[in-house]
């Protein structure tokens, strides 16, 4: 009997605290909504609730819903169901999160300043048509960053409250609901700090927006934007770039940068047309018309360069008219040393590189146009030693700093050295080379570094890369071929037997796989199936094997 006297004085108490609550408290409730999550699968991840915090679909919530989603909805106090478009920024630490939807919204006003221990407050739920609304008062009011709040309240958590509002008398709002994990008390932060994140030029490497796959709000600052277009290009996630790029052309479109990435992405999935639609309405809208035009062009070089089948349209000469359109406008040094690489391309070589030379005397010192400079030079057969000599000209102008720029002027070196018979000198460009490019090197590069060693008698060496290229690539029969003629070259008769017989496994046609094979059976004693080895390798048309068979049939 007494429990039931309690809980009747509980009712009646709760009665009374819902009669008196102010006006503008359940006004705020107009502004409260259900969050609703789903994975990329379309099966529902979580749910919870939050505030509109602008009339234009600005809103905040916790956190945690948004983990791992791909897609969000809120449903307001009327029934409409509105799709979450960006994330405006997040904090672990607090769980909060900041985010637009699509659509007119109503707001709940914020409270200008914090609420004092003691202060009476009310939680409002969400219902779409009648509301839960809970009195109580702030039990604790921790400070932080000068002129937030963090708020503990002595009442136990209410059953699907998550991230509803605390509100003061005047219905403005002061914090989002939290359950604090370690005792009965309800939390909240301060909404105005959750309205406060906002997302920087780097934000697409958060490791929390990584982890939402709604795309991230780009900065208002140009510069910022800027930034986080590149960077959400080099994500890997083609939604979020696309948003990106979508959203930087419509904030900034006298800008010539969002229609260059799209363009762009549009050229790398083969689609010109498109491509060049939006670079003609870049020269139309951009306010630097120089630059669209360099854009324009350098987008034509690379599709011609890049693409298997570039279109009719796209052609090295579109290009060359582009940046001569750029040039006329604004006589910039970058524009001349894009001129000089689509020279070069299409074969030009004297005037590529009198562009090269003239706008190096006058930017001096840059290593990168004496290395363009010595491109051309090579191309037209000049004397290896006058371009190395100019390819050393210009890893000395390079900063220290910046050294790893120079890996292709060592590579260049490299086969200059070749060609000049310096083949151990080669071979510590090459390796320089690998050095620089930290190892990310592949099968082709360790084979001709091979060659190289092999020529300079470096035959240790020469096997261990050969090797290294074997095992990158391991279904590539040439170098097989290769391991076993330098192993047959050093006496390593049986390792050649295996590497020629891995040869023929991989091309049954390779005819000198047959006739490596041929000869290291046939030095290790193994004459009748050297020689039908050889027979095989001359029977696919190889024009050693006769004089080998003859050899070895005495």
């Amino acid at each position: 009997m007494k429990r039931l006297i309690l809980c009747l004085v509980a009712v009646a108490m709760a009665v009374g605290s819902m009669s008196a609550q102010p006006t503008a408290v359940k006004n705020a409730a107009k502004g409260v909504f259900s969050l609703t999550t789903f994975r990329a699968d379309g099966s529902l991840l979580d749910t919870s609730h939050g505030i509109f915090v602008s009339e234009t679909g600005e809103a905040v919530s916790n956190l945690k819903p948004f983990i791992g989603a791909a897609r969000a909805v809120v449903v307001d106090q009327k029934g409409r169901q509105l799709e979450v478009s960006r994330m405006l920024g997040v904090n672990e630490l607090y769980d909060v999160a900041h985010f637009r939807v699509d659509g007119k919204t109503t707001a709940v006003p914020l409270s200008p300043g914090r609420m004092e221990k003691g202060s009476k407050v009310w939680l409002v739920g969400y219902h779409n048509k009648s509301p839960e609304i809970v009195e109580t008062t702030v039990k604790e009011m921790e400070p932080f960053m000068e002129q937030y709040a963090y708020y503990i309240f002595g009442m136990n958590a209410p059953d699907n409250a998550v991230a509803c509002p605390f509100v003061n008398e005047q219905g403005e709002a002061i914090g989002l609901m939290q359950v604090s994990t370690t005792t009965f008390d309800t939390h909240a932060t301060d909404v105005r700090y959750i309205c406060s994140l906002t997302v920087n030029g780097l934000s697409v490497t958060d490791a929390n927006l990584r982890k939402i796959g709604i795309p991230t709000a780009l900065p208002d600052d140009e510069t910022q934007a800027q930034l986080a277009l590149m960077m959400a290009g080099q994500s890997g996630d083609s939604l979020k770039y696309d948003a990106a790029i979508t959203d930087f052309m419509a904030r900034f479109p006298q800008r010539v940068d969002g229609y260059e990435a799209r363009a762009r992405w549009q050229m790398m999935r083969g689609d010109l047309a498109a491509a060049d639609a939006v670079m003609q309405q870049a020269l139309s809208r951009v306010e630097a018309k120089d630059d669209a035009h360099y854009q324009y062009g350098k987008l034509i070089y690379d599709g011609v360069l890049q693409l298997a089948a570039p279109s009719e349209t796209w052609t090295l000469d579109k290009a060359q008219q582009e940046i001569v359109a750029a040039i006329e406008l604004q006589d910039m040094p970058a524009y001349h040393q894009m001129l000089g690489q689509i020279l070069f391309a299409k074969g030009n070589y004297q005037e590529a590189c009198d562009i090269f030379t003239k706008q190096h005397a006058a930017q001096a010192p840059n290593g990168e146009l004496l290395y363009q400079a010595a491109r051309c030079r090579q191309m037209m057969g000049a004397d290896p030693m006058d371009v190395i000599a100019q390819l050393n000209q210009a890893i000395s102008e390079t900063d220290t700093l910046r050294m790893q720029e120079t890996a292709p002027y060592f590579l260049l070196r490299a086969e200059m050295y070749e060609q000049a018979d310096s083949f151990r000198q080669a071979v510590f460009d090459y390796t320089r080379y690998e050095i620089l490019m930290q190892g990310r090197v592949g099968a082709p590069f360790y084979y001709v570094r091979e060659q190289a060693e092999v020529k300079g008698r470096l035959y240790q060496q020469a096997l261990t890369d050969i090797a290294r290229a074997a095992i990158l690539a391991p279904d590539e029969p040439l170098y097989f071929a290769e391991m076993a003629s330098l192993q047959l070259r050093v006496n390593m008769v049986e390792q050649a037997i295996k590497a020629a017989e891995r040869c023929i496994e991989l091309d049954d046609g390779y005819s000198d796989g047959f006739l490596l094979l041929g000869v290291a059976q046939a030095r290790s004693g193994q004459k009748e199936a050297g020689l039908a080895n050889l027979q095989k390798a001359k029977e696919l048309g190889n024009e050693q094997a006769e004089a080998l068979i003859e050899k070895y049939s005495r």
